[in-house]
C-alpha cells in the first residue's frame, strides 16, 4: 500500500533536482512506470497536496496555467535573499 504523504515527500524532495525556471507536473516528479503504479484516487489526493503545499511554502515553485487535459503545471524559480513570492 503506498502512503499519499510518502509520495507527497519524495515530490517535494524530487523538485530540488529542477532548474530555475523549470515548468513541470506532479508526475514529472516520479518515473514512469512509479507514476503508474500509483492508483487514480491517490494521484488526484497528492496533486491536491501538492498544490496546497506551494500555496504554503510562499516560495521557490509558482502556480501556472494548466495543461489542456487540466492537470497543474507548475514552475521553478530562484528567490534572491530576502525576497517572498506573492501567488
Amino acid at each position: 500500500m503506498i502512503d499519499v504523504n510518502d509520495l507527497l515527500e519524495e515530490a517535494i524532495k524530487e523538485t530540488d533536482n529542477l532548474n530555475d525556471g523549470e515548468v513541470f507536473l506532479v508526475k514529472d516528479l516520479f518515473k514512469g512506470y512509479i507514476w503508474n503504479r500509483i492508483a487514480v484516487k491517490d494521484r488526484l489526493l497528492l496533486g491536491t497536496l501538492f498544490l496546497n503545499y506551494v500555496h504554503r511554502m510562499n516560495g521557490g515553485l509558482l502556480v501556472v496555467e494548466k495543461t489542456s487535459s487540466h492537470q497543474q503545471r507548475y514552475k521553478k524559480v530562484q528567490l534572491k535573499t530576502g525576497e517572498c513570492l506573492q501567488q
